[in-house]
């Protein structure tokens, strides 16, 4: 590798919406993340609708959902 052209990596400490707190490799110190695989519904295996600023809400009461 060249010297001095590529960022500084760190150990970095990521910290989910949900609690989670977990450590990974990265160019940043601290992340915070809204979604990790302890509470996204890929990985839970829940049917919970990740809802972004109203939309599903929205889609809803136009078209009269439950």
């Amino acid at each position: 590798m060249k010297a001095e052209i590529h960022p500084k990596f760190y150990t970095a400490t990521i910290t989910c919406a949900c609690g989670n707190v977990f450590q990974t490799g990265a160019t940043k110190q601290a992340m915070r993340v809204e979604i990790c695989s302890k509470c996204h519904p890929f990985y839970t295996g829940e049917q919970r609708i990740v809802d972004t600023q109203g939309r599903v809400e929205r889609l809803r009461r136009r078209y009269s959902l439950k």
